[in-house]
């Protein structure tokens, strides 16, 4: 396992994440953009999900060639990385079972949201957060659950308009597991850190 940390620790390799990253979470954007053009002003930060969360890795990959660490960034990046990326590989596979079709761009989100959720973890050792960056972040992400399943805020997947109750029960339990992997890879005091090279 140390010759992989060496790697994701190598300025080369964070330079690489960090262009691509900043490219997926530009697309992010450039995808939403229709329902974003829908979405009163006051509910649009929390409607892009997906892009949001990989600006806030984007950031972390920042900070991490700066050799800083911003805990409350890092927090908001690895639960909503996790979460989102599972949450979408599982809503186009749920797309594949109830149409019995996936599109090209269907495959492409499993693959870059799969990568995503994998990401945000392998960093984990090099994250600086305690309990107050978690909370917050959990705070943050929690609300985000309630724009999405109260106000209807969640991305438009109109294919799975039936199963929105359930799929709203599916991603507070994410949420939740998201927020317990977090404590436990980061907070919980036996974990390991590493440093930025």
């Amino acid at each position: 396992m140390k010759w992989m940390y060496s790697i994701l620790g190598n300025k080369h390799t964070l330079w690489l994440l960090f262009i691509v990253n900043l490219v997926g979470t530009a697309y992010g954007y450039y995808w939403y953009r229709f329902q974003l053009a829908e979405t009163p002003n006051i509910f649009l930060p929390f409607v892009p999900d997906s892009p949001t969360a990989s600006l806030f890795f984007t950031i972390v990959l920042f900070a991490f060639l700066l050799k800083k660490n911003w805990p409350y960034i890092e927090a908001l990046a690895i639960i909503t990385l996790f979460k989102y990326g599972v949450w979408a590989v599982v809503m186009n596979a749920l797309v594949l079972i109830v149409t019995g079709n996936l599109d090209i761009y269907g495959y492409m989100l499993i693959f870059s949201h799969g990568a995503m959720a994998v990401q945000g973890l392998l960093y984990a050792p090099f994250y600086r957060m305690k309990l107050r960056h978690l909370v917050l972040a959990s705070i943050w992400t929690l609300h985000n659950d309630v724009i999405d399943y109260v106000f209807f805020m969640l991305p438009s997947y109109q294919m799975l308009d039936l199963y929105t109750p359930q799929i709203g029960y599916f991603t507070f339990w994410l949420t939740m597991l998201s927020i317990a992997i977090t404590y436990y890879l980061t907070v919980k005091k036996d974990h390991f850190s590493l440093k930025i090279f």
